[in-house]
Protein backbone atom coordinates (compact mmCIF):
# COMPACT_ATOMS: atom_id res chain seq x y z
CA UNK A 1 0.00 0.00 0.00
CA UNK A 2 3.15 2.19 0.49
CA UNK A 3 3.42 2.56 -3.12
CA UNK A 4 -0.01 2.75 -3.80
CA UNK A 5 0.04 5.97 -1.45
CA UNK A 6 3.35 7.48 -3.45
CA UNK A 7 1.21 7.46 -6.47
CA UNK A 8 -1.42 9.14 -5.30
CA UNK A 9 0.47 11.62 -4.37
CA UNK A 10 2.13 12.23 -8.02
CA UNK A 11 -1.38 11.67 -9.14
CA UNK A 12 -2.55 14.59 -7.15
CA UNK A 13 0.25 16.90 -8.05
CA UNK A 14 -0.46 15.69 -12.16
CA UNK A 15 -4.69 16.36 -11.44
CA UNK A 16 -3.84 19.94 -9.92
CA UNK A 17 -1.59 21.22 -13.36
CA UNK A 18 -4.38 20.12 -15.61
CA UNK A 19 -6.66 21.11 -13.26
CA UNK A 20 -4.90 24.95 -13.49
CA UNK A 21 -4.33 24.66 -17.57
CA UNK A 22 -8.12 23.30 -17.58
CA UNK A 23 -9.51 26.63 -16.09
CA UNK A 24 -6.53 29.04 -17.72
CA UNK A 25 -7.92 27.95 -21.19
CA UNK A 26 -11.78 28.27 -19.81
CA UNK A 27 -11.38 31.91 -18.34
CA UNK A 28 -8.54 32.97 -21.62
CA UNK A 29 -12.02 31.91 -23.88
CA UNK A 30 -14.74 33.48 -21.81
CA UNK A 31 -12.62 36.80 -21.84
CA UNK A 32 -12.95 36.93 -25.37
CA UNK A 33 -16.05 35.78 -25.81
CA UNK A 34 -17.34 38.34 -23.63
CA UNK A 35 -15.35 40.75 -25.71
CA UNK A 36 -16.44 39.15 -28.73
CA UNK A 37 -19.95 39.89 -28.44
CA UNK A 38 -19.88 42.48 -26.01
CA UNK A 39 -22.20 45.04 -28.49
CA UNK A 40 -24.66 41.62 -29.33
CA UNK A 41 -25.76 40.62 -26.61
CA UNK A 42 -28.84 41.28 -24.47
CA UNK A 43 -29.13 42.16 -20.47
CA UNK A 44 -26.20 43.75 -20.11
CA UNK A 45 -26.06 47.21 -18.23
CA UNK A 46 -23.14 49.27 -16.79
CA UNK A 47 -21.48 48.13 -14.08
CA UNK A 48 -20.07 49.83 -10.70
CA UNK A 49 -17.09 47.70 -9.55
CA UNK A 50 -14.74 48.03 -12.51
CA UNK A 51 -15.52 51.14 -14.56
CA UNK A 52 -15.74 50.90 -18.11
CA UNK A 53 -17.36 47.86 -18.11
CA UNK A 54 -21.05 46.46 -18.42
CA UNK A 55 -22.85 43.64 -16.04
CA UNK A 56 -24.52 40.57 -17.07
CA UNK A 57 -27.95 41.15 -15.60
CA UNK A 58 -29.81 39.16 -17.75
CA UNK A 59 -31.19 36.74 -15.23
CA UNK A 60 -34.61 38.12 -14.57
CA UNK A 61 -34.49 36.85 -10.56
CA UNK A 62 -30.42 38.19 -9.97
CA UNK A 63 -31.43 40.95 -11.89
CA UNK A 64 -35.04 41.78 -9.36
CA UNK A 65 -33.01 40.46 -6.24
CA UNK A 66 -29.86 42.40 -6.87
CA UNK A 67 -32.22 45.61 -7.90
CA UNK A 68 -34.27 45.04 -4.19
CA UNK A 69 -31.34 44.62 -2.09
CA UNK A 70 -31.59 47.99 -0.17
CA UNK A 71 -34.96 47.75 -0.05
CA UNK A 72 -34.92 44.43 1.69
CA UNK A 73 -31.73 44.96 3.47
CA UNK A 74 -33.45 48.19 5.33
CA UNK A 75 -36.49 46.35 5.87
CA UNK A 76 -35.14 43.17 7.18
CA UNK A 77 -32.98 45.22 9.87
CA UNK A 78 -36.68 47.05 10.70
CA UNK A 79 -37.58 43.64 11.60
CA UNK A 80 -35.53 42.71 13.26
CA UNK A 81 -34.69 45.65 15.57
CA UNK A 82 -38.04 45.37 16.61
CA UNK A 83 -38.59 41.50 17.19
CA UNK A 84 -35.11 41.31 18.82
CA UNK A 85 -36.14 44.48 21.20
CA UNK A 86 -39.72 43.18 22.18
CA UNK A 87 -38.50 39.91 22.59
CA UNK A 88 -36.06 41.22 24.95
CA UNK A 89 -37.97 43.55 26.74
CA UNK A 90 -40.71 41.87 27.23
CA UNK A 91 -39.36 38.30 27.45
CA UNK A 92 -41.58 36.78 24.77
CA UNK A 93 -41.90 33.14 23.96
CA UNK A 94 -43.73 31.26 21.27
CA UNK A 95 -47.52 32.93 21.31
CA UNK A 96 -45.82 36.42 21.45
CA UNK A 97 -43.23 36.18 19.43
CA UNK A 98 -45.53 34.53 16.66
CA UNK A 99 -48.37 37.34 17.20
CA UNK A 100 -45.32 39.68 16.76
CA UNK A 101 -43.92 37.77 13.72
CA UNK A 102 -47.41 37.75 12.12
CA UNK A 103 -48.07 41.22 12.21
CA UNK A 104 -44.62 41.98 10.78
CA UNK A 105 -45.05 39.80 8.30
CA UNK A 106 -48.90 40.51 7.33
CA UNK A 107 -47.31 44.22 6.73
CA UNK A 108 -44.63 43.00 4.67
CA UNK A 109 -47.07 40.60 2.06
CA UNK A 110 -49.65 43.70 1.61
CA UNK A 111 -46.53 45.85 0.03
CA UNK A 112 -45.84 42.67 -1.85
CA UNK A 113 -49.12 41.05 -3.25
CA UNK A 114 -51.22 43.83 -2.21
CA UNK A 115 -54.96 42.60 -1.65
CA UNK A 116 -54.07 39.36 -3.31
CA UNK A 117 -52.70 38.82 0.41
CA UNK A 118 -56.32 37.48 1.04
CA UNK A 119 -56.06 34.44 -1.32
CA UNK A 120 -52.88 33.20 1.26
CA UNK A 121 -55.26 33.80 4.10
CA UNK A 122 -58.29 31.82 2.75
CA UNK A 123 -56.45 28.82 1.51
CA UNK A 124 -54.15 28.76 4.47
CA UNK A 125 -56.93 28.64 6.58
CA UNK A 126 -59.05 26.21 4.88
CA UNK A 127 -55.55 24.04 5.35
CA UNK A 128 -55.57 24.50 9.13
CA UNK A 129 -59.14 23.17 8.87
CA UNK A 130 -58.26 20.59 7.13
CA UNK A 131 -55.39 19.57 9.41
CA UNK A 132 -57.49 20.47 12.65
CA UNK A 133 -60.72 18.40 11.58
CA UNK A 134 -58.72 14.94 9.98
CA UNK A 135 -55.49 14.82 11.16
CA UNK A 136 -56.31 11.51 13.36
CA UNK A 137 -57.62 9.90 10.76
CA UNK A 138 -56.26 7.13 8.31
CA UNK A 139 -56.71 8.59 5.24
CA UNK A 140 -55.06 12.12 6.23
CA UNK A 141 -51.68 12.11 4.03
CA UNK A 142 -54.28 11.59 0.93
CA UNK A 143 -56.74 14.64 2.21
CA UNK A 144 -53.23 16.73 2.99
CA UNK A 145 -51.38 16.03 -0.70
CA UNK A 146 -54.85 16.46 -2.60
CA UNK A 147 -55.82 19.96 -1.36
CA UNK A 148 -52.69 20.93 -1.66
CA UNK A 149 -51.77 20.02 -5.12
CA UNK A 150 -54.95 20.88 -6.11
CA UNK A 151 -54.10 24.76 -4.95
CA UNK A 152 -50.83 24.33 -6.56
CA UNK A 153 -52.26 23.61 -10.05
CA UNK A 154 -55.03 25.74 -9.78
CA UNK A 155 -52.82 29.15 -8.24
CA UNK A 156 -50.53 28.44 -11.71
CA UNK A 157 -53.55 27.30 -14.57
CA UNK A 158 -55.44 30.71 -13.07
CA UNK A 159 -52.17 32.62 -12.83
CA UNK A 160 -53.18 33.64 -8.97
CA UNK A 161 -56.71 34.57 -9.91
CA UNK A 162 -58.42 37.75 -10.98
CA UNK A 163 -60.76 39.42 -8.51
CA UNK A 164 -63.27 39.77 -11.56
CA UNK A 165 -63.80 36.06 -11.40
CA UNK A 166 -65.87 36.69 -8.22
CA UNK A 167 -67.72 39.04 -9.55
CA UNK A 168 -67.58 42.54 -10.77
CA UNK A 169 -68.00 44.54 -7.60
CA UNK A 170 -64.25 43.19 -6.68
CA UNK A 171 -62.83 44.06 -10.41
CA UNK A 172 -61.46 47.17 -9.03
CA UNK A 173 -58.77 44.82 -6.53
CA UNK A 174 -57.14 44.10 -9.57
CA UNK A 175 -55.79 47.05 -9.55
CA UNK A 176 -54.26 46.54 -6.05
CA UNK A 177 -51.96 42.90 -6.65
CA UNK A 178 -48.61 44.73 -5.09
CA UNK A 179 -45.39 44.59 -6.59
CA UNK A 180 -44.61 40.51 -6.68
CA UNK A 181 -46.92 37.64 -8.03
CA UNK A 182 -48.59 35.64 -5.06
CA UNK A 183 -48.29 32.55 -6.31
CA UNK A 184 -45.03 32.20 -7.25
CA UNK A 185 -44.18 32.75 -3.40
CA UNK A 186 -47.02 30.59 -2.68
CA UNK A 187 -45.04 27.22 -4.17
CA UNK A 188 -43.21 27.73 -0.55
CA UNK A 189 -46.48 28.02 1.38
CA UNK A 190 -47.92 24.99 0.05
CA UNK A 191 -44.51 22.87 1.05
CA UNK A 192 -45.06 24.96 4.59
CA UNK A 193 -48.52 23.56 4.69
CA UNK A 194 -47.67 20.16 4.01
CA UNK A 195 -44.79 20.52 6.59
CA UNK A 196 -47.65 21.13 9.48
CA UNK A 197 -50.10 18.64 8.75
CA UNK A 198 -47.20 15.92 8.67
CA UNK A 199 -45.75 16.91 11.97
CA UNK A 200 -49.27 17.49 13.62
CA UNK A 201 -50.42 14.72 12.27
CA UNK A 202 -47.26 12.69 13.66
CA UNK A 203 -47.62 14.74 16.74
CA UNK A 204 -50.91 12.43 17.79
CA UNK A 205 -48.90 9.39 17.23
CA UNK A 206 -46.45 7.73 19.67
CA UNK A 207 -42.68 9.26 18.57
CA UNK A 208 -39.90 6.74 17.20
CA UNK A 209 -37.14 9.35 17.61
CA UNK A 210 -34.71 8.25 20.39
CA UNK A 211 -33.37 11.09 21.80
CA UNK A 212 -30.75 10.03 23.67
CA UNK A 213 -29.38 7.40 21.52
CA UNK A 214 -29.51 10.75 19.14
CA UNK A 215 -27.38 12.74 21.91
CA UNK A 216 -24.68 9.61 21.97
CA UNK A 217 -23.55 10.07 18.04
CA UNK A 218 -24.80 14.04 18.10
CA UNK A 219 -21.41 16.35 18.29
CA UNK A 220 -23.95 19.46 18.98
CA UNK A 221 -25.72 17.68 21.54
CA UNK A 222 -22.89 16.26 23.54
CA UNK A 223 -21.64 20.05 24.03
CA UNK A 224 -25.55 20.99 25.56
CA UNK A 225 -26.44 22.77 22.37
CA UNK A 226 -30.10 21.49 20.34
CA UNK A 227 -29.12 20.61 17.25
CA UNK A 228 -31.83 21.26 13.86
CA UNK A 229 -32.70 17.48 13.93
CA UNK A 230 -33.33 17.24 17.52
CA UNK A 231 -35.71 20.37 17.06
CA UNK A 232 -37.37 18.97 13.75
CA UNK A 233 -38.38 15.55 15.83
CA UNK A 234 -39.74 16.87 18.96
CA UNK A 235 -43.67 16.25 18.07
CA UNK A 236 -46.45 19.48 18.53
CA UNK A 237 -49.17 17.04 19.87
CA UNK A 238 -50.66 19.96 22.19
CA UNK A 239 -53.02 22.63 20.46
CA UNK A 240 -51.16 25.14 22.09
CA UNK A 241 -48.04 24.45 20.34
CA UNK A 242 -50.27 24.50 17.08
CA UNK A 243 -52.25 27.44 17.36
CA UNK A 244 -53.81 29.29 14.60
CA UNK A 245 -51.48 32.19 15.13
CA UNK A 246 -48.30 29.99 15.19
CA UNK A 247 -49.25 28.29 12.09
CA UNK A 248 -49.73 31.57 10.39
CA UNK A 249 -46.90 33.10 11.68
CA UNK A 250 -44.80 29.73 10.05
CA UNK A 251 -46.12 30.14 6.73
CA UNK A 252 -45.36 33.94 5.70
CA UNK A 253 -42.29 33.83 8.46
CA UNK A 254 -41.03 37.43 6.45
CA UNK A 255 -37.09 36.25 6.45
CA UNK A 256 -37.53 33.57 4.66
CA UNK A 257 -41.00 33.88 3.25
CA UNK A 258 -39.80 34.46 -0.31
CA UNK A 259 -37.11 31.58 -1.15
CA UNK A 260 -36.46 29.70 2.03
CA UNK A 261 -34.30 27.82 2.80
CA UNK A 262 -37.56 25.35 3.93
CA UNK A 263 -37.55 24.57 7.37
CA UNK A 264 -40.14 22.38 9.08
CA UNK A 265 -43.00 23.44 11.64
CA UNK A 266 -41.65 21.85 14.61
CA UNK A 267 -37.83 23.01 14.12
CA UNK A 268 -39.70 26.60 13.50
CA UNK A 269 -42.16 26.61 16.85
CA UNK A 270 -39.42 25.24 18.96
CA UNK A 271 -36.93 28.09 18.25
CA UNK A 272 -39.68 30.78 17.85
CA UNK A 273 -39.72 29.93 21.67
CA UNK A 274 -36.13 29.25 22.48
CA UNK A 275 -33.88 30.90 19.78
CA UNK A 276 -31.28 28.72 18.14
CA UNK A 277 -28.25 28.29 20.30
CA UNK A 278 -26.11 26.28 17.84
CA UNK A 279 -24.54 30.01 16.40
CA UNK A 280 -22.75 32.48 18.61
CA UNK A 281 -22.93 36.00 17.38
CA UNK A 282 -19.81 35.93 16.26
CA UNK A 283 -20.63 32.91 13.95
CA UNK A 284 -23.58 35.21 12.55
CA UNK A 285 -21.10 37.71 11.81
CA UNK A 286 -18.74 36.13 9.88
CA UNK A 287 -21.54 34.29 7.66
CA UNK A 288 -22.69 37.69 6.96
CA UNK A 289 -19.41 38.65 5.67
CA UNK A 290 -18.61 35.51 3.82
CA UNK A 291 -22.36 36.19 2.05
CA UNK A 292 -20.61 39.88 1.16
CA UNK A 293 -17.24 37.98 0.02
CA UNK A 294 -19.69 35.86 -2.77
CA UNK A 295 -21.47 39.00 -3.41
CA UNK A 296 -18.51 40.71 -4.86
CA UNK A 297 -17.58 37.24 -5.93
CA UNK A 298 -20.59 37.75 -8.54
CA UNK A 299 -20.16 40.90 -9.31
CA UNK A 300 -16.86 40.40 -10.25
CA UNK A 301 -17.80 36.85 -12.61
CA UNK A 302 -21.09 38.98 -14.30
CA UNK A 303 -18.74 41.89 -15.06
CA UNK A 304 -16.00 39.74 -16.97
CA UNK A 305 -17.59 36.80 -18.14
CA UNK A 306 -21.14 37.33 -19.78
CA UNK A 307 -22.12 33.68 -19.54
CA UNK A 308 -26.10 33.93 -19.23
CA UNK A 309 -26.54 36.26 -21.98
CA UNK A 310 -25.19 34.36 -23.71
CA UNK A 311 -27.93 32.13 -23.33
CA UNK A 312 -30.40 34.65 -23.29
CA UNK A 313 -29.62 36.21 -26.58
CA UNK A 314 -29.31 32.87 -28.26
CA UNK A 315 -25.52 33.23 -29.37
CA UNK A 316 -24.60 30.22 -27.79
CA UNK A 317 -26.02 28.45 -31.17
CA UNK A 318 -23.62 30.02 -33.52
CA UNK A 319 -20.27 28.92 -31.52
CA UNK A 320 -18.22 26.18 -32.14
CA UNK A 321 -18.80 23.24 -29.60
CA UNK A 322 -15.50 24.04 -27.02
CA UNK A 323 -17.23 26.93 -26.54
CA UNK A 324 -20.86 26.31 -25.97
CA UNK A 325 -19.17 23.84 -23.61
CA UNK A 326 -17.45 26.58 -21.75
CA UNK A 327 -20.51 28.95 -21.94
CA UNK A 328 -22.70 26.09 -20.73
CA UNK A 329 -20.20 25.23 -17.72
CA UNK A 330 -20.26 28.90 -16.98
CA UNK A 331 -23.69 29.05 -16.58
CA UNK A 332 -24.24 26.38 -14.74
CA UNK A 333 -21.48 27.96 -12.22
CA UNK A 334 -23.58 31.53 -12.26
CA UNK A 335 -26.73 30.02 -11.02
CA UNK A 336 -25.33 27.75 -8.27
CA UNK A 337 -23.55 31.23 -7.21
CA UNK A 338 -26.98 33.05 -7.76
CA UNK A 339 -28.91 30.88 -6.39
CA UNK A 340 -25.79 30.66 -2.86
CA UNK A 341 -26.76 33.86 -2.46
CA UNK A 342 -29.82 34.03 -2.35
CA UNK A 343 -30.50 31.56 0.11
CA UNK A 344 -27.61 32.41 1.91
CA UNK A 345 -28.91 36.32 2.15
CA UNK A 346 -32.52 35.37 3.77
CA UNK A 347 -31.06 32.64 5.79
CA UNK A 348 -28.60 35.07 7.50
CA UNK A 349 -31.74 37.48 9.02
CA UNK A 350 -33.32 33.88 9.72
CA UNK A 351 -30.14 33.59 12.06
CA UNK A 352 -30.24 36.93 13.25
CA UNK A 353 -33.51 36.62 14.43
CA UNK A 354 -33.12 33.16 16.30
CA UNK A 355 -34.36 30.70 13.66
CA UNK A 356 -31.82 28.21 12.04
CA UNK A 357 -32.48 26.35 8.93
CA UNK A 358 -30.31 24.06 7.05
CA UNK A 359 -27.59 25.41 4.75
CA UNK A 360 -28.86 25.15 1.17
CA UNK A 361 -25.53 25.00 -0.56
CA UNK A 362 -23.36 23.50 1.50
CA UNK A 363 -20.61 22.02 -0.70
CA UNK A 364 -19.60 23.66 -4.63
CA UNK A 365 -21.01 22.68 -7.60
CA UNK A 366 -17.82 21.52 -8.93
CA UNK A 367 -16.89 19.57 -5.91
CA UNK A 368 -20.65 16.53 -6.86
CA UNK A 369 -19.84 13.79 -8.92
CA UNK A 370 -22.98 11.65 -7.77
CA UNK A 371 -26.32 12.28 -8.86
CA UNK A 372 -27.41 11.61 -5.01
CA UNK A 373 -24.32 14.14 -3.50
CA UNK A 374 -25.62 16.37 -5.97
CA UNK A 375 -29.34 16.71 -4.56
CA UNK A 376 -28.26 16.74 -0.92
CA UNK A 377 -26.18 19.72 -1.62
CA UNK A 378 -28.09 21.36 -4.13
CA UNK A 379 -31.73 23.09 -2.24
CA UNK A 380 -30.34 21.25 0.59
CA UNK A 381 -33.82 21.90 2.88
CA UNK A 382 -35.79 21.41 -0.18
CA UNK A 383 -34.15 17.93 -0.42
CA UNK A 384 -34.82 17.03 3.76
CA UNK A 385 -38.40 18.36 2.89
CA UNK A 386 -38.88 15.84 -0.01
CA UNK A 387 -37.33 12.69 1.97
CA UNK A 388 -39.05 13.44 5.10
CA UNK A 389 -42.52 14.01 3.71
CA UNK A 390 -42.93 12.30 0.03
CA UNK A 391 -40.20 9.71 0.12
CA UNK A 392 -40.23 7.95 3.22
CA UNK A 393 -43.81 8.28 3.13
CA UNK A 394 -44.10 6.39 0.10
CA UNK A 395 -41.95 4.01 1.18
CA UNK A 396 -38.21 4.70 1.28
CA UNK A 397 -35.71 2.54 -0.58
CA UNK A 398 -38.15 -0.07 -0.56
CA UNK A 399 -39.81 1.58 -3.49
CA UNK A 400 -36.76 4.05 -4.36
CA UNK A 401 -36.74 3.27 -7.91
CA UNK A 402 -40.41 4.07 -8.46
CA UNK A 403 -40.14 6.61 -5.60
CA UNK A 404 -37.35 8.69 -7.59
CA UNK A 405 -39.89 8.91 -10.36
CA UNK A 406 -42.55 10.36 -8.17
CA UNK A 407 -40.29 12.75 -6.51
CA UNK A 408 -38.84 14.76 -9.11
CA UNK A 409 -42.22 14.83 -10.95
CA UNK A 410 -43.66 16.33 -8.09
CA UNK A 411 -40.30 19.12 -8.02
CA UNK A 412 -40.43 19.39 -11.78
CA UNK A 413 -44.14 20.41 -11.08
CA UNK A 414 -43.87 22.22 -7.65
CA UNK A 415 -41.36 24.94 -10.09
CA UNK A 416 -43.77 25.23 -13.10
CA UNK A 417 -45.62 23.96 -15.23
CA UNK A 418 -43.53 23.90 -18.50
CA UNK A 419 -42.76 20.86 -20.09
CA UNK A 420 -38.49 21.64 -20.54
CA UNK A 421 -38.64 20.95 -16.18
CA UNK A 422 -40.57 17.58 -16.66
CA UNK A 423 -37.58 16.43 -19.16
CA UNK A 424 -35.36 17.94 -16.92
CA UNK A 425 -36.83 15.80 -14.21
CA UNK A 426 -37.90 12.41 -16.28
CA UNK A 427 -33.59 13.18 -17.69
CA UNK A 428 -32.68 13.34 -14.12
CA UNK A 429 -34.45 9.99 -13.76
CA UNK A 430 -33.19 8.50 -16.04
CA UNK A 431 -29.39 8.93 -15.03
CA UNK A 432 -30.26 8.29 -11.35
CA UNK A 433 -31.04 4.47 -12.97
CA UNK A 434 -27.83 3.29 -13.21
CA UNK A 435 -25.99 5.21 -10.60
CA UNK A 436 -28.29 3.26 -8.07
CA UNK A 437 -27.62 -0.11 -9.50
CA UNK A 438 -23.78 0.49 -9.73
CA UNK A 439 -24.03 1.88 -6.04
CA UNK A 440 -25.20 -0.96 -5.29
CA UNK A 441 -23.02 -3.26 -6.96
CA UNK A 442 -20.17 -0.89 -5.72
CA UNK A 443 -21.25 -1.58 -2.00
CA UNK A 444 -20.82 -5.61 -2.66
CA UNK A 445 -17.54 -5.43 -3.46
CA UNK A 446 -14.83 -6.16 -1.39
CA UNK A 447 -11.66 -4.46 -2.11
CA UNK A 448 -8.89 -6.84 -1.10
CA UNK A 449 -5.70 -5.79 -2.54
CA UNK A 450 -3.95 -2.10 -3.51
CA UNK A 451 -4.35 -2.87 -7.12
CA UNK A 452 -8.61 -3.75 -6.47
CA UNK A 453 -8.66 -0.43 -4.99
CA UNK A 454 -6.62 1.14 -7.64
CA UNK A 455 -9.39 -0.72 -10.13
CA UNK A 456 -12.51 0.97 -7.69
CA UNK A 457 -10.91 4.02 -7.64
CA UNK A 458 -10.97 4.52 -11.24
CA UNK A 459 -14.42 3.02 -12.08
CA UNK A 460 -15.73 5.35 -9.64
CA UNK A 461 -13.97 8.04 -11.33
CA UNK A 462 -15.47 6.64 -14.84
CA UNK A 463 -18.85 7.00 -13.40
CA UNK A 464 -18.20 10.27 -11.81
CA UNK A 465 -17.80 11.37 -15.34
CA UNK A 466 -20.71 10.06 -17.05
CA UNK A 467 -22.77 11.57 -14.17
CA UNK A 468 -21.57 14.91 -13.95
CA UNK A 469 -21.97 15.03 -18.31
CA UNK A 470 -25.62 14.03 -17.45
CA UNK A 471 -26.28 16.18 -14.92
CA UNK A 472 -24.99 19.01 -16.80
CA UNK A 473 -26.95 17.85 -19.97
CA UNK A 474 -30.47 17.66 -17.20
CA UNK A 475 -29.85 21.31 -16.01
CA UNK A 476 -29.49 22.85 -19.09
CA UNK A 477 -32.32 21.15 -20.80
CA UNK A 478 -34.60 22.07 -17.50
CA UNK A 479 -33.29 25.30 -16.50
CA UNK A 480 -31.08 27.06 -19.57
CA UNK A 481 -31.85 26.17 -22.56
CA UNK A 482 -34.89 23.90 -23.02
CA UNK A 483 -35.08 20.30 -24.71
CA UNK A 484 -35.01 21.84 -27.95
CA UNK A 485 -31.70 23.51 -27.55
CA UNK A 486 -30.46 20.19 -25.56
CA UNK A 487 -30.73 18.42 -29.27
CA UNK A 488 -28.69 21.68 -30.52
CA UNK A 489 -26.53 21.35 -27.88
CA UNK A 490 -25.89 17.36 -28.18
CA UNK A 491 -25.63 17.54 -31.89
CA UNK A 492 -22.75 20.14 -32.13
CA UNK A 493 -20.82 17.80 -29.74
CA UNK A 494 -21.56 14.66 -32.33
CA UNK A 495 -20.39 16.00 -35.41
CA UNK A 496 -16.67 15.54 -36.63
CA UNK A 497 -15.65 18.87 -34.96
CA UNK A 498 -17.39 18.33 -32.06
CA UNK A 499 -16.00 14.77 -31.17
CA UNK A 500 -12.50 15.33 -30.10
CA UNK A 501 -14.49 18.19 -28.04
CA UNK A 502 -16.30 15.69 -26.30
CA UNK A 503 -13.63 13.62 -25.68
CA UNK A 504 -11.77 16.08 -23.70
CA UNK A 505 -14.72 17.39 -21.85
CA UNK A 506 -15.21 13.56 -20.62
CA UNK A 507 -11.26 13.29 -19.68
CA UNK A 508 -11.75 16.92 -17.57
CA UNK A 509 -14.49 14.99 -15.62
CA UNK A 510 -12.65 12.29 -15.25
CA UNK A 511 -9.59 14.18 -13.98
CA UNK A 512 -12.25 16.52 -11.96
CA UNK A 513 -13.55 13.09 -10.56
CA UNK A 514 -10.40 12.03 -9.38
CA UNK A 515 -9.67 15.55 -7.83
CA UNK A 516 -12.70 15.08 -5.51
CA UNK A 517 -11.41 11.68 -4.45
CA UNK A 518 -8.40 13.34 -2.92
CA UNK A 519 -10.23 16.46 -1.47
CA UNK A 520 -12.28 13.82 0.24
CA UNK A 521 -9.33 11.83 1.67
CA UNK A 522 -7.48 15.20 2.78
CA UNK A 523 -10.50 15.94 4.81
CA UNK A 524 -11.26 12.34 6.33
CA UNK A 525 -7.18 12.11 6.70
CA UNK A 526 -5.92 9.98 4.23
CA UNK A 527 -3.17 9.83 2.10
Amino acid sequence: MDQYAKWKKRELLLILLYAVAFYAYALRISLRLSHDHDLKLRGLAPGWLIPNRRNDVSDAQWRDFRGNLPILSFVFAVFTVIANGFRSLFKLRAKGMAILWLSLSLVYLVYLHGACVVYILAIATANFILVKVFARTKFFPFLLWAFNLFFLLCNRIYEGYSFSLFGRQFEFLDNFRGTFRWHICFNFVVLRMISFGYDYHWGQLDSHFDQEKHVTRCSLCKLGKTCYVVRQEKGVASDSSSSFALYLCYLVYAPLYIAGPIISFNAFASQLDVPQNTHSVKDVARYGLRWLFSFLLMELMTQFFYYNAFVISGLWRVLSPVEIFIVGYGVLNFMWLKFLLLWRYFRFWSLVNGIETVENMPNCINNCYSLETFWKTWHASFNRWLIRYMYIPLGGSRRKFLNVWVVFTFVAVWHDLEWKLLSWAWLTCLFFMPEMLLKSASNAFKVQSAFGEFLRRELKALSGAVTITCLMMANLAGYVIGPSGLSLFVSSFLSREGLPILGGVFFSFYVGTKLMFHIQDLRSGGT
